[in-house]
């Protein structure tokens, strides 16, 4: 029974973190139909309903939930250590799924990515680009870049940018309409850019910060964006005012297609960090994307 029961773990073990029987069939490349037995024949073997199905969707029972919690550590540990046995010498292979917040690309994912991929072929990369701040244990990913504020303290953290500034940009052809705000209160004479909260559906209030004195500014404007390109670029037609964090207006303003306002008041924050649970579960595409990371951060600095 336990040689048997194995594979049909593994197929339960993808269904369970994914939610999904068609997208488990197509991680693993055989079809729904063969997932579906899979799961049965294990539900059968061990005399449990482990997962409770309807159209729509699919979900753990309590006896499903236990044997996750309790088998899927040490068997992604021996089938990660499999696939390690049955790479060339000095090849890694594996899988690394990061959630990555948008503007954190042209930072850390773009820079990064083409020379990690170039030189360990066999990881299978998947980033997810998503403002929301996600729970990455649950959600099975193998580590999330946020700024270090929105961390929780329980995490390991890896620095992969310097620190920088928030800043509040405008084209010249709106601050030579509307005047230039010389204090943080002023913007709310101004048409300002803003976005949602994801969590509170609440909108963003921009943040200052001069000497011990700090500033939560509720901007408003007739136009709310959750892209920070979009965003950008409707600041260069002159529509607006843009807060952006300042190493992606470095070439605008460079331009002068944009303005920096403000700036004695812009608040800095510590920069981008890769936080994952623990240094025991840090995998081996993992530590090799840290590694990458940090080496090309030294170069640019």
């Amino acid at each position: 029974m336990k040689t048997a029961v194995l594979p049909h773990l593994q197929v339960f073990l993808d269904v369970a973190r994914l939610r999904s029987f068609s997208a488990a069939a197509r991680e693993l490349g055989v079809s729904t139909a063969a997932v579906s037995h899979s799961v049965r024949q294990l539900e059968a073997q061990l005399g449990v309903v482990l997962l409770t199905r309807t159209t729509r969707s699919v979900a753990l029972t309590d006896a499903g939930r236990r044997l996750v919690e309790g088998a899927g550590p040490g068997l992604g540990q021996a089938f990660e250590a499999l696939k390690t046995v049955s790479a060339q010498p000095g090849e890694v292979v594996g899988r690394l799924r990061l959630s990555v917040p948008g503007i954190a690309l042209p930072l850390v994912i773009n820079p990064v990515l083409p020379t990690f991929r170039e030189r360990y072929p066999r990881v299978e990369v998947e980033v997810v680009v998503e403002g929301r701040l996600v729970d990455i244990v649950a959600e099975g990913y193998d580590a999330g870049v946020r700024l270090s504020e929105a961390i929780e303290r329980d995490m390991v953290q890896v620095r992969l940018t310097h620190a920088f500034r928030f800043v509040v940009v405008g084209a010249p052809s709106y601050l030579k309409r509307h005047g230039t705000p010389e204090r943080p209160e002023d913007l709310l004479r101004h048409e300002c850019f803003n976005f949602r909260m994801e969590k509170s559906g609440a909108f963003y209030a921009w943040e200052f910060e001069r000497g011990r004195k700090n500033w939560r500014v509720p901007v408003r404007g007739s136009v709310v964006v959750n892209n920070n390109e979009a965003m950008l670029f409707l600041a260069e037609q002159g529509m607006g005012l843009a807060y952006a964090f300042e190493p992606a207006v470095e070439e605008p303003l460079r331009a002068g297609r944009l303005v920096r306002v403000l700036e004695a008041y812009a608040p800095t924050v510590p920069g981008f960090f890769l936080y994952y649970p623990s240094r025991a579960q840090r995998s081996g595409p993992l530590r090799l994307f840290v590694e990458t990371a940090r080496e090309l951060a030294g170069k640019k600095a």
